[in-house]
């Protein structure tokens, strides 16, 4: 499986497109907002640059692609009028894999160009938005370039499937899931935190580079507190398909030798990963956790149980089915949704599932 052609969200603007089906990530977006500012505030005390150069690494499509670059908008005009200084200039640059839907991206900006023009209260210097698609894991930017980067909800997917979850015999060490479960050997877990690692040692070398001395990122990842039992949604997806194999609706052996390119690591490996690295200062790491249905309550406290867990299952099937379906094919898709709706809230009370967050706060060494 070639990750770079089958890693993306759903496109368009259709009933499950992400576009219509994020307001999880957007809730989490809204969470991380404070530490966001408060980064960029220290940022532009300290580097006064005339022209703030940004990255959204990971940003995928719909409303929250530009949620962000609208709120550093608005934390650039505050702290430069508390600073009595003419704010700068923006450049913005939205980065995802080159399959990401970019056209609906580029086809909302000529809105929020009319909508910054039109709130002369958040007027800024020159604004430009360019997309840079690419993998984040290498290169994107020439050196000294950025002054900040930041992610939301994309390190968890990793550059490739683990290549040692297949034996030189071609046998597959995680029967039955799709990733690390309750029952894959240790062996999984083991290939799995090594692929993590590379992984993020190359993301923070390649950032290294491109920032300027000083300039800073902020990242959110799904985590966990037990990464070789991480209670993890794609667990739950992959007793679902299982189902479906034991009912002949799906092969076996494609379950078999089908496993995520996606990892929940724990605090402890992060630091150790930014330690090891050795290009940046780790300012803050936070952790909060969250029901995996709480976003949908807190958006309509009204709803029943029923219908939170449709708005869930759309919501997940809006990241996953793409790569789901290059595995599996499109057929069987409404069908394990289906199921996943049916069962995924009993199944959170029964296991107290929980989205465990991490939040990275990062400054590059002088």
């Amino acid at each position: 499986m070639e990750v770079q052609q089958v890693l993306h969200m759903n496109g368009g603007v259709g009933k499950t497109s992400y576009a219509n089906n994020s307001l999880l990530q957007r809730a989490v977006i809204s969470t991380v907002k404070p530490i966001v500012d408060a980064s960029i505030e220290e940022l532009c005390c300290t580097l006064f640059p005339e022209c703030l150069k940004i990255a959204d690494l990971g940003c995928s499509s719909g409303p929250n692609t530009l949620l962000v670059v609208s709120d550093i908008i608005d934390n650039i005009r505050n702290t430069f009028q508390k600073l009595n200084r003419p704010p700068p200039s923006l450049q913005a640059f939205l980065n995802d894999l080159p399959r990401n839907d970019f056209n609906t991206v580029f086809r909302s900006l000529p809105g929020f160009y009319k909508k910054l023009d039109e709130e002369p209260e958040k007027k800024l210097g020159p604004c430009f938005i360019a997309g840079m698609p690419g993998s984040f894991y290498g290169r994107l930017f020439p050196d000294n370039s950025l002054h900040f980067v930041h992610s939301s909800y994309a390190l968890m997917w990793i550059s490739e499937v683990p290549k040692g979850l297949v034996t030189k015999e071609g046998e597959a060490l995680n029967n039955g899931n799709i990733y690390i479960a309750k029952t894959s050997p240790p062996a999984v877990f083991k290939q799995y935190l090594e692929q993590f690692k590379r992984d993020f040692t190359v993301f923070l070398r390649s950032r290294a580079e491109e920032l300027v001395p000083g300039g800073s990122m902020v990242l959110t990842t799904m985590g966990s507190i037990k990464s070789d039992d991480p209670l993890c949604i794609w667990e739950f997806v992959g007793t679902k398909l299982n189902d479906m194999v034991l009912e002949g609706l799906i092969e076996e052996e494609k379950l078999d030798t089908f496993n995520m390119p996606y990892y929940a690591p724990t605090t402890k490996e992060i630091e150790e990963v930014i330690e090891a690295e050795g290009s940046f200062i780790l300012q803050n790491l936070e952790v909060f956790k969250n029901d995996w249905d709480s976003y949908v309550k807190q958006a309509d406290s009204g709803l029943d149980k029923k219908t939170r867990a449709a708005i869930f299952a759309t919501d997940i099937r809006a990241v996953g089915e793409p790569i789901l379906a290059s595995q599996f094919g499109e057929a069987p898709m409404d069908d394990l949704f289906r199921r996943f709706e049916a069962d995924v809230l009993d199944h959170m009370e029964r296991e107290n599932c929980q989205f465990i967050n991490l939040v990275i706060s990062l400054t590059k060494k002088r």
